[in-house]
């Protein structure tokens, strides 16, 4: 079967930025995994929250209910500090990347860009530069070879997308966003995807503001950056896997498994 990874920032993101991709293809018989760098400690929107030890539990407890949501297979989130990833170290963030790809074995990774999507934020610039190096890194046995002694085997996923738009947000950071090359039809997905981020009952403000871009903008666009240059279908079939899941696919799918 074949298997999509996709790597966030802040829980919220994956409903937000990716929640149309990961709600068709798990649907499809894809098993999909979302990795999530920070616990979102330093969200403006606290949700009642007394301190920032309880709003990670409670973001923590928003994002595997999301993720169930969506049909995610697997899905965990990491410790590093919010809104500090532009100081976190490059090495130990990319080689723990390295290490899950390793586990999971994606044949499809989906990111950030650089530029950080619309917003700007460092942290999404930070976390695609990350994946982008551990998409790398994964298949290379010079890279984390601690790795390779401990049972784990290299890896090279297929293919890395960027999400990206054909627009910009009015007062945020200047963006030079990624140019489009393959786009993912996920309009019957809205609803699913409106749902996944209505669990993030913490960010309930920001709620309004993604309906609106939602409405605006229904289809989910991603940038590919892989060795052939080629247009072709975000998920097609490849040598290590099919296009379909077989029936112990679809049953890990639809049971969600935190990655530990």
């Amino acid at each position: 079967m074949l298997r999509l990874l996709c790597v966030t920032s802040h829980p919220d993101d994956e409903a937000g930025a990716f929640g149309g991709v990961l709600a068709r293809y798990s649907e499809g018989g894809v098993e999909c995994s979302v990795i999530c760098l920070t616990a979102g400690e330093r969200a403006a929107n606290r949700g009642g929250a007394d301190g920032d030890d309880a709003l990670k539990s409670m973001r923590r407890a928003e994002f595997a209910d999301s993720c169930r949501h969506l049909g995610v297979a697997r899905y965990g989130v990491l410790n590093y500090a919010d809104g500090a990833l532009v100081r976190a170290d490059f090495g130990e963030v990319t080689g723990k990347l390295v290490e899950d790809i390793r586990k999971l074995r994606p044949h499809v990774v989906v990111t950030f860009g650089a530029e950080g999507f619309v917003t700007g934020h460092p942290d999404h610039g930070m976390t695609g530069m990350f994946t982008s190096m551990a998409f790398q890194w994964a298949a290379r046995a010079t890279c984390c070879p601690e790795q390779l002694s401990c049972g784990l085997e290299t890896w090279q996923a297929k293919k890395l997308y960027y999400v990206t738009a054909e627009f910009t947000i009015p007062d945020r950071p200047m963006v030079s966003l990624p140019p489009v090359t393959a786009r993912v039809h996920v309009e019957p997905y809205i609803r699913r995807k409106i749902e996944a981020f209505a669990c993030h009952t913490s960010q309930r403000i920001l709620r309004g503001l993604r309906l609106s871009y939602i409405a605006a903008h229904p289809a989910a666009v991603v940038r590919r950056r892989a060795e052939e240059g080629r247009r072709r279908r975000a998920l097609s079939p490849c040598r290590h896997g099919r296009g379909h899941a077989d029936e112990d696919g679809e049953r890990s799918v639809r049971g969600s498994k935190r990655i530990s």
